[in-house]
């Protein structure tokens, strides 16, 4: 699994899990839904710091909280 795809899936299982959608999560979050989307869609590979602190802050979490999790912490990330 690439890191894109980590992330995505960490996206998505959160809005799932606070039964919100994409949408309601870019204006928690205070950023564009097409910046949300490019991610999901992995135009984006890397998403900056800054938009996942951003993100996180949607989720009503902190940075570290986003980032902490299995599929992310036991995977070797190799691509870009």
């Amino acid at each position: 699994m690439t890191y894109s795809e980590i992330i995505t899936k960490r996206i998505l299982e959160l809005c799932k899990e606070q039964g919100i959608t994409v949408n309601k999560l870019a204006t928690l979050s205070g950023i564009k839904q097409s910046t949300i989307d490019n991610i999901i869609k992995g135009n984006t590979k890397s998403p900056g710091l800054r938009t996942l602190h951003r993100i996180s802050q949607g989720f009503g979490m902190t940075l570290s909280d986003l980032l902490d999790f299995p599929e992310l912490n036991e995977t070797l990330l190799d691509d870009e």
